[in-house]
């Protein structure tokens, strides 16, 4: 079982981008009619290993992507990326939806679909192969693929874990 490799990042000292996942338009059905919200999942990253995501509600939709971003600063990770793909291919679970990620060639691009494609590009990874399965729901998508992305571990660090010379850890 492998551990979680998380790995807070300030804010202070990157750029970030963000990128608008999905926003829902709620209805709340009161004696006085419907009273409309909404609530947006928005991705943020430096496109140099950092990504972050979260997720803001509120009246109306410019506050509720304000609150989104002020909520994926909070929760920044670091993902370790080697020639502008992962290093091993890494599986992510998050409630009914289930994210196979895989390293890919150089001029391979994203090949990912919605929820998965703004982190990744978040993220910097500019080649891989990805497939959602289970649940399609935004939200369980890129809380699938942060997890997935958020346990990938680099050679340097593999051979640090396990107290051994990076040589050893490609050699045996």
């Amino acid at each position: 079982m492998s551990t979680i490799n998380i790995k807070r990042v300030k804010t202070s000292e990157i750029e970030l981008k963000d990128r608008l996942v999905s926003i829902q338009r709620v209805a709340k059905v009161t004696k006085g009619g419907r009273t409309f919200s909404f609530s947006a999942i928005v991705v943020v990253g430096d496109e140099n290993g950092v990504v972050g995501y979260g997720l803001g509600k509120a009246k109306e939709v410019t506050e509720a992507i304000a609150k989104g971003i002020d909520d994926a600063k909070k929760n920044l990770v670091k993902v370790p990326i080697i020639n502008n793909t992962i290093p091993h291919d890494q599986i992510g679970k998050f409630s009914g939806g289930f994210v196979y990620i895989k390293p890919a060639a150089n001029g391979t691009g994203v090949i990912a679909g919605g929820a998965m494609r703004a982190v990744l590009e978040s993220a910097g990874v500019h080649n891989v192969l990805a497939k959602s399965k289970g649940s399609s729901n935004p939200h369980n998508v890129v809380k699938a693929t942060v997890s997935a992305l958020s346990q990938l571990r680099d050679a340097h660090t593999v051979a640090q874990q396990r107290g051994i010379s990076l040589g050893k850890v490609f050699n045996g």
